[in-house]
Protein backbone atom coordinates (compact mmCIF):
# COMPACT_ATOMS: atom_id res chain seq x y z
CA UNK A 1 0.00 0.00 0.00
CA UNK A 2 1.43 3.58 -0.77
CA UNK A 3 2.07 5.87 1.41
CA UNK A 4 -0.21 8.40 -0.52
CA UNK A 5 -3.63 8.30 0.13
CA UNK A 6 -5.88 7.01 -2.64
CA UNK A 7 -8.04 9.34 -5.38
CA UNK A 8 -11.65 8.91 -4.27
CA UNK A 9 -14.55 10.38 -7.30
CA UNK A 10 -18.04 10.25 -7.02
CA UNK A 11 -20.19 8.22 -9.14
CA UNK A 12 -21.08 11.21 -11.38
CA UNK A 13 -17.27 12.41 -12.13
CA UNK A 14 -16.86 8.29 -13.15
CA UNK A 15 -19.61 8.61 -15.49
CA UNK A 16 -18.51 11.50 -16.79
CA UNK A 17 -14.95 10.21 -17.27
CA UNK A 18 -16.38 7.04 -18.70
CA UNK A 19 -18.45 9.25 -21.09
CA UNK A 20 -15.34 11.31 -22.28
CA UNK A 21 -13.06 8.44 -22.72
CA UNK A 22 -15.95 6.63 -24.84
CA UNK A 23 -16.53 10.03 -27.40
CA UNK A 24 -13.20 10.46 -27.86
CA UNK A 25 -12.54 6.32 -28.55
CA UNK A 26 -16.14 6.12 -31.05
CA UNK A 27 -16.10 9.15 -32.36
CA UNK A 28 -19.30 9.84 -35.22
CA UNK A 29 -20.05 6.84 -37.33
CA UNK A 30 -22.35 4.93 -39.55
CA UNK A 31 -24.07 1.96 -37.76
CA UNK A 32 -26.15 -0.41 -39.89
CA UNK A 33 -28.58 -2.83 -37.81
CA UNK A 34 -32.45 -3.33 -37.70
CA UNK A 35 -34.57 -1.30 -36.18
CA UNK A 36 -36.39 -2.69 -32.85
CA UNK A 37 -38.38 -1.49 -29.69
CA UNK A 38 -39.39 1.88 -31.45
CA UNK A 39 -41.32 4.03 -29.15
CA UNK A 40 -42.05 7.83 -29.19
CA UNK A 41 -42.23 9.96 -26.51
CA UNK A 42 -44.65 13.32 -25.37
CA UNK A 43 -41.29 15.56 -26.08
CA UNK A 44 -41.35 13.98 -29.53
CA UNK A 45 -37.89 11.95 -28.85
CA UNK A 46 -37.82 8.71 -30.65
CA UNK A 47 -36.61 5.83 -28.77
CA UNK A 48 -35.68 2.32 -30.34
CA UNK A 49 -32.73 -0.31 -30.31
CA UNK A 50 -30.25 -0.86 -33.32
CA UNK A 51 -29.57 -5.03 -33.58
CA UNK A 52 -26.82 -6.81 -35.55
CA UNK A 53 -28.53 -9.33 -37.37
CA UNK A 54 -25.47 -11.84 -37.49
CA UNK A 55 -24.42 -11.46 -33.93
CA UNK A 56 -25.76 -10.98 -30.98
CA UNK A 57 -25.72 -7.84 -30.10
CA UNK A 58 -28.03 -4.79 -29.46
CA UNK A 59 -27.39 -1.30 -28.66
CA UNK A 60 -29.89 1.15 -27.40
CA UNK A 61 -30.71 4.09 -29.63
CA UNK A 62 -32.31 7.60 -29.11
CA UNK A 63 -33.15 10.42 -31.75
CA UNK A 64 -34.04 13.93 -30.58
CA UNK A 65 -37.03 15.74 -31.50
CA UNK A 66 -35.69 17.71 -34.86
CA UNK A 67 -33.67 14.63 -36.16
CA UNK A 68 -36.84 12.65 -36.21
CA UNK A 69 -39.31 14.76 -37.55
CA UNK A 70 -37.17 14.18 -41.18
CA UNK A 71 -36.29 10.54 -40.32
CA UNK A 72 -39.41 9.13 -39.33
CA UNK A 73 -40.26 8.20 -42.37
CA UNK A 74 -37.60 5.45 -42.19
CA UNK A 75 -38.06 4.40 -38.52
CA UNK A 76 -40.14 1.21 -38.52
CA UNK A 77 -40.38 -2.10 -36.48
CA UNK A 78 -37.34 -4.45 -38.48
CA UNK A 79 -36.37 -1.66 -41.00
CA UNK A 80 -32.61 -1.93 -41.68
CA UNK A 81 -31.38 1.18 -41.55
CA UNK A 82 -28.00 3.14 -41.71
CA UNK A 83 -27.54 5.62 -38.33
CA UNK A 84 -24.92 8.03 -38.07
CA UNK A 85 -23.96 9.46 -34.44
CA UNK A 86 -22.13 9.10 -31.62
CA UNK A 87 -22.13 6.36 -28.52
CA UNK A 88 -21.96 8.12 -25.27
CA UNK A 89 -22.52 7.43 -21.89
CA UNK A 90 -26.17 8.31 -20.12
CA UNK A 91 -25.14 9.17 -16.77
CA UNK A 92 -28.72 9.21 -14.85
CA UNK A 93 -29.01 5.44 -15.69
CA UNK A 94 -25.17 4.82 -16.12
CA UNK A 95 -26.36 3.14 -19.78
CA UNK A 96 -24.43 3.29 -22.85
CA UNK A 97 -26.42 4.51 -25.94
CA UNK A 98 -26.07 5.68 -29.20
CA UNK A 99 -27.33 9.42 -30.03
CA UNK A 100 -28.54 9.49 -33.93
CA UNK A 101 -28.67 12.42 -35.83
CA UNK A 102 -29.40 11.03 -39.37
CA UNK A 103 -30.86 7.90 -40.78
CA UNK A 104 -31.39 6.47 -44.27
CA UNK A 105 -32.98 3.54 -45.15
CA UNK A 106 -30.84 0.06 -46.42
CA UNK A 107 -31.80 -3.47 -48.18
CA UNK A 108 -35.46 -4.26 -46.62
CA UNK A 109 -35.74 -0.99 -45.00
CA UNK A 110 -35.36 0.48 -48.83
CA UNK A 111 -38.93 -1.73 -49.44
CA UNK A 112 -40.89 -0.38 -47.04
CA UNK A 113 -40.09 3.03 -48.02
CA UNK A 114 -41.62 1.88 -51.59
CA UNK A 115 -44.22 0.33 -49.59
CA UNK A 116 -45.41 3.30 -47.77
CA UNK A 117 -45.01 5.56 -51.03
CA UNK A 118 -47.48 3.06 -52.77
CA UNK A 119 -49.46 2.75 -50.20
CA UNK A 120 -50.27 7.20 -50.05
CA UNK A 121 -50.75 6.65 -53.44
CA UNK A 122 -53.21 4.08 -53.42
CA UNK A 123 -54.93 5.87 -50.79
CA UNK A 124 -55.37 8.73 -52.73
CA UNK A 125 -56.91 6.89 -55.45
CA UNK A 126 -59.78 6.09 -52.71
CA UNK A 127 -58.88 2.62 -52.36
CA UNK A 128 -58.69 2.43 -48.89
CA UNK A 129 -61.89 4.77 -48.18
CA UNK A 130 -64.48 3.52 -45.58
CA UNK A 131 -66.96 4.34 -47.96
CA UNK A 132 -66.10 1.58 -50.40
CA UNK A 133 -66.98 -1.16 -47.56
CA UNK A 134 -69.52 -3.61 -48.44
CA UNK A 135 -71.02 -5.37 -45.29
CA UNK A 136 -70.83 -8.58 -44.70
CA UNK A 137 -73.36 -11.25 -46.54
CA UNK A 138 -75.74 -12.47 -43.59
CA UNK A 139 -76.51 -16.04 -44.46
CA UNK A 140 -73.92 -16.98 -46.86
CA UNK A 141 -74.13 -20.75 -48.81
CA UNK A 142 -70.93 -20.30 -51.19
CA UNK A 143 -67.15 -19.11 -49.93
CA UNK A 144 -64.47 -18.86 -51.32
CA UNK A 145 -61.21 -18.86 -50.29
CA UNK A 146 -57.78 -17.76 -52.08
CA UNK A 147 -54.55 -19.07 -50.02
CA UNK A 148 -52.30 -21.84 -50.60
CA UNK A 149 -53.63 -25.34 -50.46
CA UNK A 150 -50.91 -26.85 -48.19
CA UNK A 151 -50.81 -24.08 -45.64
CA UNK A 152 -52.72 -24.32 -42.20
CA UNK A 153 -55.05 -21.64 -42.90
CA UNK A 154 -57.51 -23.24 -45.27
CA UNK A 155 -57.07 -25.87 -42.76
CA UNK A 156 -57.88 -23.80 -39.90
CA UNK A 157 -61.18 -22.03 -42.37
CA UNK A 158 -62.62 -25.93 -42.55
CA UNK A 159 -62.19 -26.41 -38.98
CA UNK A 160 -64.27 -22.81 -38.16
CA UNK A 161 -66.83 -23.79 -40.85
CA UNK A 162 -67.60 -26.98 -39.66
CA UNK A 163 -67.78 -26.26 -35.98
CA UNK A 164 -70.01 -23.30 -36.96
CA UNK A 165 -72.82 -25.47 -38.81
CA UNK A 166 -71.15 -25.99 -41.98
CA UNK A 167 -70.97 -23.74 -45.35
CA UNK A 168 -69.62 -24.43 -48.87
CA UNK A 169 -66.23 -23.78 -49.10
CA UNK A 170 -64.57 -23.60 -52.34
CA UNK A 171 -60.53 -23.12 -52.14
CA UNK A 172 -59.08 -21.16 -55.18
CA UNK A 173 -55.24 -22.68 -54.55
CA UNK A 174 -52.56 -19.68 -54.96
CA UNK A 175 -49.06 -19.06 -53.85
CA UNK A 176 -48.25 -16.70 -51.38
CA UNK A 177 -44.75 -16.30 -50.64
CA UNK A 178 -42.40 -15.75 -53.05
CA UNK A 179 -41.61 -13.73 -56.58
CA UNK A 180 -44.35 -15.50 -58.78
CA UNK A 181 -47.27 -15.18 -55.50
CA UNK A 182 -48.77 -12.03 -56.74
CA UNK A 183 -49.35 -13.32 -60.72
CA UNK A 184 -50.47 -16.07 -58.86
CA UNK A 185 -53.17 -14.88 -56.31
CA UNK A 186 -54.44 -12.87 -59.07
CA UNK A 187 -55.03 -15.53 -60.60
CA UNK A 188 -56.62 -17.40 -58.45
CA UNK A 189 -58.85 -14.98 -57.96
CA UNK A 190 -60.16 -14.51 -61.45
CA UNK A 191 -60.78 -18.25 -61.46
CA UNK A 192 -63.16 -18.09 -58.01
CA UNK A 193 -64.48 -14.78 -59.06
CA UNK A 194 -66.20 -16.88 -62.48
CA UNK A 195 -67.81 -19.81 -59.43
CA UNK A 196 -71.67 -19.27 -59.23
CA UNK A 197 -73.59 -18.22 -56.15
CA UNK A 198 -70.36 -17.00 -54.73
CA UNK A 199 -71.07 -14.86 -51.74
CA UNK A 200 -67.97 -13.94 -50.02
CA UNK A 201 -63.93 -14.43 -50.61
CA UNK A 202 -61.19 -15.13 -47.97
CA UNK A 203 -58.12 -14.62 -48.91
CA UNK A 204 -55.04 -14.88 -46.22
CA UNK A 205 -52.34 -17.27 -45.19
CA UNK A 206 -50.56 -17.84 -41.66
CA UNK A 207 -48.11 -15.40 -40.71
CA UNK A 208 -44.36 -14.98 -41.53
CA UNK A 209 -41.82 -12.11 -41.33
CA UNK A 210 -42.02 -8.93 -43.86
CA UNK A 211 -40.56 -10.96 -46.77
CA UNK A 212 -42.75 -13.53 -46.62
CA UNK A 213 -45.99 -11.27 -46.52
CA UNK A 214 -44.85 -8.75 -49.48
CA UNK A 215 -47.02 -10.61 -51.87
CA UNK A 216 -50.02 -9.09 -50.37
CA UNK A 217 -48.18 -6.11 -50.73
CA UNK A 218 -48.01 -6.19 -54.37
CA UNK A 219 -50.16 -3.55 -56.46
CA UNK A 220 -51.88 -5.76 -58.41
CA UNK A 221 -53.35 -8.27 -55.61
CA UNK A 222 -54.04 -4.95 -54.24
CA UNK A 223 -56.10 -3.60 -57.02
CA UNK A 224 -57.50 -7.15 -57.58
CA UNK A 225 -59.26 -7.32 -54.09
CA UNK A 226 -60.31 -3.56 -54.62
CA UNK A 227 -62.52 -4.70 -58.04
CA UNK A 228 -63.77 -7.99 -56.93
CA UNK A 229 -67.40 -7.89 -57.27
CA UNK A 230 -67.99 -9.81 -53.76
CA UNK A 231 -67.02 -8.96 -50.82
CA UNK A 232 -63.56 -9.53 -49.30
CA UNK A 233 -62.05 -10.53 -46.17
CA UNK A 234 -58.30 -10.23 -45.72
CA UNK A 235 -57.25 -12.67 -43.00
CA UNK A 236 -53.14 -11.86 -44.16
CA UNK A 237 -50.35 -12.82 -41.10
CA UNK A 238 -50.65 -12.83 -37.76
CA UNK A 239 -52.88 -10.04 -35.79
CA UNK A 240 -49.78 -7.81 -35.37
CA UNK A 241 -49.23 -7.41 -39.40
CA UNK A 242 -51.27 -5.17 -41.81
CA UNK A 243 -50.66 -5.28 -45.30
CA UNK A 244 -52.08 -3.35 -48.12
CA UNK A 245 -54.46 -6.53 -49.48
CA UNK A 246 -55.83 -5.93 -45.09
CA UNK A 247 -56.42 -1.93 -46.05
CA UNK A 248 -58.23 -2.44 -49.47
CA UNK A 249 -60.46 -5.82 -48.54
CA UNK A 250 -64.00 -4.76 -47.36
CA UNK A 251 -63.09 -6.70 -43.55
CA UNK A 252 -59.88 -7.29 -42.18
CA UNK A 253 -59.36 -10.62 -40.13
CA UNK A 254 -56.72 -10.94 -37.43
CA UNK A 255 -56.43 -14.93 -38.77
CA UNK A 256 -57.82 -17.26 -41.22
CA UNK A 257 -59.91 -18.61 -38.12
CA UNK A 258 -61.31 -15.36 -36.91
CA UNK A 259 -62.04 -14.66 -40.77
CA UNK A 260 -63.94 -18.10 -40.66
CA UNK A 261 -65.94 -16.92 -37.90
CA UNK A 262 -66.42 -13.52 -38.93
CA UNK A 263 -67.99 -14.94 -42.10
CA UNK A 264 -69.49 -18.60 -41.38
CA UNK A 265 -72.58 -17.71 -38.77
CA UNK A 266 -72.24 -20.16 -35.46
CA UNK A 267 -75.52 -22.44 -36.16
CA UNK A 268 -75.84 -23.47 -32.46
CA UNK A 269 -75.17 -19.60 -31.62
CA UNK A 270 -78.02 -18.79 -33.54
CA UNK A 271 -79.99 -21.35 -31.97
CA UNK A 272 -79.44 -20.17 -28.37
CA UNK A 273 -79.67 -16.43 -29.50
CA UNK A 274 -83.36 -17.57 -31.64
CA UNK A 275 -84.27 -19.43 -28.34
CA UNK A 276 -83.54 -16.41 -26.13
CA UNK A 277 -84.93 -14.10 -28.28
CA UNK A 278 -88.38 -16.28 -27.71
CA UNK A 279 -88.08 -16.74 -24.33
CA UNK A 280 -87.83 -12.71 -24.57
CA UNK A 281 -90.57 -12.05 -26.73
CA UNK A 282 -92.94 -14.18 -24.79
CA UNK A 283 -92.21 -12.31 -21.25
CA UNK A 284 -92.48 -9.12 -23.43
CA UNK A 285 -95.95 -9.95 -24.65
CA UNK A 286 -97.04 -11.57 -21.34
CA UNK A 287 -96.34 -8.45 -19.82
CA UNK A 288 -97.98 -6.62 -22.72
CA UNK A 289 -101.14 -8.34 -22.16
CA UNK A 290 -101.15 -8.12 -18.15
CA UNK A 291 -100.71 -4.61 -18.47
CA UNK A 292 -103.87 -4.27 -21.07
CA UNK A 293 -105.98 -6.10 -19.18
CA UNK A 294 -104.92 -3.47 -16.10
CA UNK A 295 -106.19 -1.25 -18.92
CA UNK A 296 -109.14 -2.17 -19.78
CA UNK A 297 -110.46 -3.22 -16.28
CA UNK A 298 -109.77 0.40 -15.08
CA UNK A 299 -111.77 1.91 -17.97
CA UNK A 300 -114.21 -0.82 -17.52
CA UNK A 301 -114.45 0.68 -13.83
CA UNK A 302 -114.84 4.22 -15.32
CA UNK A 303 -117.15 3.33 -18.27
CA UNK A 304 -120.38 2.50 -15.71
CA UNK A 305 -123.40 1.81 -17.93
CA UNK A 306 -123.24 3.14 -21.14
CA UNK A 307 -126.63 3.88 -21.76
CA UNK A 308 -125.38 6.52 -19.03
CA UNK A 309 -122.84 8.06 -21.15
CA UNK A 310 -125.17 7.58 -23.92
CA UNK A 311 -127.99 9.64 -22.31
CA UNK A 312 -125.71 12.41 -21.20
CA UNK A 313 -124.24 12.90 -24.20
CA UNK A 314 -127.48 13.38 -26.03
CA UNK A 315 -128.19 16.37 -23.03
CA UNK A 316 -125.24 17.98 -23.88
CA UNK A 317 -126.30 17.91 -27.16
CA UNK A 318 -129.54 19.04 -26.92
CA UNK A 319 -127.95 21.93 -25.27
CA UNK A 320 -125.73 22.88 -28.15
CA UNK A 321 -128.68 22.41 -30.06
CA UNK A 322 -130.90 25.22 -28.10
CA UNK A 323 -127.84 27.61 -28.00
CA UNK A 324 -127.29 27.07 -31.78
CA UNK A 325 -130.83 28.19 -31.94
CA UNK A 326 -130.70 31.00 -29.72
CA UNK A 327 -127.50 32.23 -31.58
CA UNK A 328 -129.04 31.50 -35.29
CA UNK A 329 -132.33 34.07 -34.20
CA UNK A 330 -130.12 36.74 -32.84
CA UNK A 331 -127.79 36.89 -35.99
CA UNK A 332 -131.06 36.95 -37.79
CA UNK A 333 -132.14 39.44 -35.89
CA UNK A 334 -128.64 41.86 -35.75
CA UNK A 335 -128.97 40.83 -39.73
CA UNK A 336 -132.36 42.27 -40.51
CA UNK A 337 -131.99 44.94 -38.47
CA UNK A 338 -128.77 46.33 -40.34
CA UNK A 339 -130.77 45.34 -43.60
CA UNK A 340 -133.39 47.81 -42.75
CA UNK A 341 -131.11 50.39 -41.82
CA UNK A 342 -129.05 49.90 -44.94
CA UNK A 343 -132.45 50.60 -47.01
CA UNK A 344 -133.08 53.72 -45.50
CA UNK A 345 -130.18 54.57 -45.92
CA UNK A 346 -130.37 53.69 -49.74
CA UNK A 347 -133.40 55.41 -49.87
CA UNK A 348 -132.46 58.78 -48.23
CA UNK A 349 -130.03 58.62 -51.17
CA UNK A 350 -132.46 58.16 -53.79
CA UNK A 351 -131.88 60.47 -57.00
CA UNK A 352 -135.07 61.75 -56.83
CA UNK A 353 -134.79 62.75 -53.11
CA UNK A 354 -131.64 64.14 -53.45
CA UNK A 355 -132.19 66.50 -56.37
CA UNK A 356 -135.22 67.82 -54.49
CA UNK A 357 -133.05 68.73 -51.63
CA UNK A 358 -130.94 70.40 -53.90
CA UNK A 359 -133.66 72.39 -55.85
CA UNK A 360 -134.99 73.45 -52.20
CA UNK A 361 -131.27 74.95 -51.48
CA UNK A 362 -131.23 76.56 -54.89
CA UNK A 363 -133.86 78.84 -54.44
CA UNK A 364 -132.56 80.82 -51.86
CA UNK A 365 -129.37 80.86 -53.40
CA UNK A 366 -130.83 82.14 -56.97
CA UNK A 367 -132.01 85.84 -55.19
CA UNK A 368 -129.14 85.91 -52.84
CA UNK A 369 -126.64 85.47 -56.50
CA UNK A 370 -129.67 87.80 -58.02
CA UNK A 371 -129.19 90.89 -55.24
CA UNK A 372 -125.81 89.88 -55.16
CA UNK A 373 -125.45 91.08 -59.15
CA UNK A 374 -127.48 94.09 -58.49
CA UNK A 375 -125.63 95.36 -56.20
CA UNK A 376 -122.07 94.65 -57.77
CA UNK A 377 -123.32 96.55 -61.13
CA UNK A 378 -124.41 99.44 -58.98
CA UNK A 379 -120.97 99.45 -57.50
CA UNK A 380 -119.06 99.18 -60.98
CA UNK A 381 -121.52 101.94 -62.29
CA UNK A 382 -120.71 104.56 -59.97
CA UNK A 383 -116.92 103.52 -59.80
CA UNK A 384 -117.34 103.62 -63.77
CA UNK A 385 -119.05 107.00 -63.74
CA UNK A 386 -116.35 108.18 -60.89
CA UNK A 387 -113.64 107.34 -62.88
CA UNK A 388 -115.07 108.68 -66.68
CA UNK A 389 -115.49 112.24 -65.04
CA UNK A 390 -111.90 111.76 -63.95
CA UNK A 391 -110.73 110.57 -67.09
CA UNK A 392 -112.52 113.15 -69.03
CA UNK A 393 -110.75 115.95 -67.01
CA UNK A 394 -107.49 114.69 -68.29
CA UNK A 395 -108.41 113.92 -71.81
CA UNK A 396 -107.05 116.45 -74.32
CA UNK A 397 -110.43 116.73 -76.07
CA UNK A 398 -111.22 118.77 -73.14
CA UNK A 399 -108.87 121.13 -73.25
CA UNK A 400 -109.68 121.52 -76.92
CA UNK A 401 -113.33 122.12 -75.86
CA UNK A 402 -112.24 125.14 -73.83
CA UNK A 403 -110.72 126.87 -77.02
CA UNK A 404 -107.51 125.78 -77.78
CA UNK A 405 -105.80 124.14 -81.00
CA UNK A 406 -103.08 121.10 -81.32
CA UNK A 407 -100.74 122.42 -83.98
CA UNK A 408 -98.73 119.75 -85.92
CA UNK A 409 -96.21 119.78 -89.10
CA UNK A 410 -96.14 118.48 -92.16
CA UNK A 411 -94.64 115.03 -90.77
CA UNK A 412 -97.61 114.92 -88.04
CA UNK A 413 -94.89 115.84 -85.21
CA UNK A 414 -96.59 118.15 -82.86
CA UNK A 415 -95.45 121.58 -82.19
CA UNK A 416 -94.11 122.40 -78.73
CA UNK A 417 -92.12 125.27 -79.88
CA UNK A 418 -92.49 128.26 -82.25
CA UNK A 419 -88.86 128.24 -82.66
CA UNK A 420 -89.40 125.10 -84.29
CA UNK A 421 -91.24 126.76 -87.23
CA UNK A 422 -90.74 128.87 -90.12
CA UNK A 423 -92.56 131.74 -91.83
CA UNK A 424 -94.19 130.10 -94.64
CA UNK A 425 -94.40 126.39 -93.68
CA UNK A 426 -97.27 124.59 -93.31
CA UNK A 427 -99.24 123.51 -89.83
CA UNK A 428 -102.50 121.84 -89.34
CA UNK A 429 -104.29 122.30 -86.24
CA UNK A 430 -106.91 120.48 -84.46
CA UNK A 431 -109.78 122.44 -82.72
CA UNK A 432 -112.74 121.02 -80.66
CA UNK A 433 -114.28 120.44 -83.41
CA UNK A 434 -112.69 119.14 -86.75
CA UNK A 435 -109.48 120.70 -88.08
CA UNK A 436 -107.92 122.60 -90.61
CA UNK A 437 -104.82 123.20 -92.29
CA UNK A 438 -102.45 126.87 -91.53
CA UNK A 439 -99.18 128.83 -93.31
CA UNK A 440 -97.08 130.26 -91.04
CA UNK A 441 -97.05 134.14 -91.72
CA UNK A 442 -94.15 135.28 -88.63
CA UNK A 443 -92.64 133.59 -85.99
CA UNK A 444 -93.14 135.83 -82.71
CA UNK A 445 -89.96 135.11 -80.05
CA UNK A 446 -90.66 133.66 -76.90
CA UNK A 447 -90.89 136.61 -74.51
CA UNK A 448 -94.12 137.72 -76.14
CA UNK A 449 -95.32 134.68 -74.58
CA UNK A 450 -96.53 136.15 -71.42
CA UNK A 451 -98.24 138.80 -73.41
CA UNK A 452 -102.33 138.35 -73.80
CA UNK A 453 -103.58 137.41 -76.76
CA UNK A 454 -104.96 140.52 -77.61
CA UNK A 455 -101.56 142.00 -77.21
CA UNK A 456 -99.44 139.81 -78.98
CA UNK A 457 -98.51 141.65 -82.45
CA UNK A 458 -100.09 140.15 -85.53
CA UNK A 459 -102.61 138.53 -83.42
CA UNK A 460 -105.49 140.04 -84.87
CA UNK A 461 -104.18 139.29 -88.33
CA UNK A 462 -103.32 135.73 -86.99
CA UNK A 463 -106.65 135.33 -85.90
CA UNK A 464 -108.28 136.64 -88.54
CA UNK A 465 -106.64 134.20 -91.09
CA UNK A 466 -107.51 131.39 -88.90
CA UNK A 467 -111.25 132.26 -88.83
Amino acid sequence: MSGGQDEVISVAELARRLRRALQSVAGRQWVLGEVGSLRGAPSGHVYFTLKDESEEAVIDCVMYRMQAFRARRFLREGARVQVLGQATLWAPRGRLQFVVDAARPVGLGARLVALEELKRRLASEGLFALERKRPMPVEPRVIGVVTSPSGAAFHDICSVAFRRGGARIVLSGALVQGDLAPESLCSAFDLIEAYPRLDVIIVGRGGGSDEDLMAFNDERVVRRVARCRVPVVSAVGHEIDVSLVDLAADVRAATPSQAAELVIPDANARAERLEAELTRLTGVLHSSLVSRRMVVDRLRTKLSDPRFLIAERQQYMDELSGRMERCAVRSRERRVATLHALRNRLLARHPRAVIARARAALGPLAARLDGAMRLDLRAARLALSERTGRLGGLSPLAVLERGYAIASDSRGRVVRNASALEAGQAVHLRVHRGSFDAEVTRVLPADTESMGPDSAPGAGALEEELS
